[in-house]
């Protein structure tokens, strides 16, 4: 009862201090979402616009995409880890609408990751200005992602630095297929099974460099964090902070790891431990509005009391690939409901354009993830959940795929 009280005295002092911006969107959300919804295309353009002036107003102006937009304190630093996979996004949608300057701009997120490339071949950790500079497991998979992406579309130097990263996963890799070695020193100390993740970054390297063992060694790790998964599909482990309520977005990599693997092998059992989890994440949507809680117990009860957009995102993005893959038209229903909840979150016609098209950590934006920031991978991720379902949409996919594999 008195640490209920010091909280609250500690939350009431904190929200006093807020800047009136801050104060403003707080007071916004509490009052809930907005009827309107935006639509996929429209996010998908106002995103990508985001990301370009996150990476021309990061505060170390490197080419790499500043971490969060803060109604506190402003623009942060470059972000290695996401500017990695932000990478592949931007490569996807150029492809897709023509636009050169997006190619471009993703170009140079690439040449700046070689740039800082550690000589082991790993990439640090947190901000790039953050300390301490070690090479870390996680942090090199997410990189990993961009740097095959650049490897498939200009090849070099990309594939030189993909193939150094993805060596030294694979000699940092324990026998049973975990990462121990070099965890980041930003998050609880820990085994963490959403290194799938980072194996997701190896089967990449893998289809770009085939022969050179980077496929078993994801492989090697998917095994070991279905070691971890329960029977109802929850996961231990899969926290960057609390594993008795990971969040969403935690759940969220280690089910696209598995996804990505299955797609690699066409292995059913991976499939079915896919659809475990996904049906799990099922049970805790709201299906009338798409709410799903920011962090979940292993009975896929709420642990929390607002929404990481981030995990929602991803979570639609993998519903909507395994309905591609199966034609389960409840996993299409709940992406859609999703997609739609984070839509609704985003202001594309706000006039500051250092929050168009951006999305918050957090529903409210005071909840705990990403408190009072707007996450360039927040961004990124809803943008690719978004690109699918309007590829589905367009190639009528809706509608032929609905009761193939129920």
């Amino acid at each position: 009862m008195l640490k209920k009280v010091f909280d609250q005295i500690h939350n009431y002092r904190y929200q006093a201090r807020l800047p009136e911006a801050a104060k403003d969107a707080h007071h916004k959300d509490l009052r809930g979402l907005p009827e309107t919804d935006p639509g996929a295309d429209q996010i998908i353009r106002a995103g990508i616009a985001w990301l370009c002036r996150a990476q021309d107003r990061s505060a170390t102006q490197d080419g790499g995409v500043a971490r969060h937009y803060s109604l506190i304190d402003g623009w942060s630093a470059s972000y290695p880890e996401t500017t990695g996979y932000i990478a592949p996004t931007m490569l996807d949608y150029a492809r897709a609408t023509g636009e050169k300057e997006v190619r471009e701009r993703a170009r140079r997120m690439l040449d700046w990751l070689v740039a800082i490339q550690l000589p082991q071949g790993g990439f640090q950790g947190g901000l790039i200005d953050s300390d301490p500079v070690v090479p870390v497991t996680f942090n090199t998979g997410q990189i990993l992602l961009g740097l095959a992406a650049g490897a498939a579309e200009f090849r070099e130097p990309y594939f030189t630095a993909m193939c150094r990263a993805a060596d030294w996963l694979v000699q940092t890799q324990d026998p049973d297929g975990c990462w121990r070695g070099h965890p980041t020193p930003f998050a609880a100390p820990g085994e963490k099974v959403y290194e799938t993740h980072v194996a997701w970054g190896l089967l990449e390297a893998a289809r770009v460099a085939p022969g050179k063992g980077y496929g078993r060694a994801a492989l090697r790790n998917v095994r070991w964090a279905l070691s971890h998964q329960q029977e109802n599909g929850w996961f231990a482990k899969c926290c960057l902070t609390d594993p008795h309520r990971p969040l969403t977005h935690t759940l969220g990599y280690v089910l696209r790891g598995l996804l990505e693997a299955y797609i690699f092998t066409r292995d059913a059992a991976l499939l079915q431990a896919c659809r475990k989890t996904a049906d799990g994440l099922s049970q805790a949507l709201r299906s009338t509005d798409g709410y799903l809680p920011g962090r979940l117990t292993s009975a896929w009860q709420a642990g929390a009391p607002w929404v990481c957009l981030t995990g929602n995102s991803q979570i639609a993005y993998c519903w909507l690939k395994l309905f591609e893959l199966t034609g389960h038209t409840p996993y299409r229903d709940a992406a859609l409901t999703a997609n739609r909840y984070v839509r609704r979150t985003i202001i594309t016609d706000e006039r500051n354009p250092d929050i168009r098209g951006a999305v918050k950590g957090s529903f409210p934006v005071g909840g705990e993830y990403g408190r009072y920031q707007y996450l360039n991978w927040a961004c990124k991720f809803t943008i690719d959940a978004n690109m699918l379902e309007l590829k589905l949409i367009k190639t009528g996919q809706f509608n032929n795929n609905a009761g193939q594999n129920p």
